[in-house]
């Protein structure tokens, strides 16, 4: 069943109203009809199954026949912080991060980032990068969609980190997998987790030690050095399988 979301003033009187460009693709592209039944998420935890009651120009009218709690949000947020990859390996990140359960993701600029953004460039590539993420919510039937933040410095990155309960920095030098467990035995439920990934070349030991400065766990991913777009997929589907 095809999946939107709307946001929670959307919703109201047993209807939803659903506008902006999904409704071209509710229309013309899945040519959907008055009386086909669809999956609506207002953003906020519930999920709704709607029939298609009218079709207009700019708006899509739903009546809602059944309202339940989202049940596909994991029991902690991961915080995505991806130092820049080149070519358009984040995009995969973007959309296989979200799929496995991901919060927000965060675009770091660390010391072996080859690719630069001017402002004009890098705010194209944030419109497209969320337009991603939403596709994957979408696909993935999540609960939310998860925000792609704007590109931050490590600096900017590790004090946006510091609210969050814990923060987890792999790191190839760092070979201990029995310590690595006893870290993934302090995540509980309703925790807000940061998982900071370097880009091709990986993090500076000075970048590893102000992270560790900052509270940052040091883990390992095991004895094979993982690509960048590899890494947080894997730490994400460990961290499933453990919590969930």
């Amino acid at each position: 069943m095809y999946h939107f979301f709307v946001t929670p003033k959307c919703v109201s009187d047993g209807k939803i109203y659903i506008e902006g460009s999904d409704v071209n693709h509710i229309k013309n592209v899945l040519r959907m009809r008055a009386g086909d039944e669809l999956c609506v998420n207002d953003g906020a935890g519930t999920e709704y199954l709607c029939e298609i009651a009218g079709i207009d120009e700019d708006e899509i009218i739903c009546d809602i026949k059944r309202t339940g709690e989202t049940n596909t949000e994991p029991p902690v947020k991961y915080y995505i912080f991806q130092g820049l990859p080149k070519s358009d390996k984040l995009e995969l990140i973007i959309q296989k991060s979200v799929e496995l359960g991901a919060y927000e993701i965060i675009p770091v600029k660390t010391a072996r980032s080859v690719v630069k953004y001017d402002e004009k460039r890098a705010r194209a590539k944030n419109e497209r990068w969320n337009k991603i993420s939403e596709s994957a919510a979408k696909q993935s039937r999540r609960g939310v969609i998860p925000a792609v933040k704007e590109i931050m410095s490590f600096k900017e990155a590790l004090e946006y980190a510091k609210s969050l309960d814990m923060i987890l920095i792999p790191y190839e030098n760092f070979k201990s997998m029995e310590l690595t467990r006893e870290v993934y035995k302090k995540i509980l439920p309703g925790m807000s987790i940061g998982i900071f990934i370097g880009p091709e070349g990986g993090f500076e030991e000075a970048e590893v030690l102000s992270a560790c400065e900052t509270g940052a766990h040091q883990i390992s991913l095991g004895s094979r050095i993982l690509r960048t777009e590899t890494a947080a997929l894997s730490l994400l589907s460990v961290l499933n399988y453990i919590l969930e």
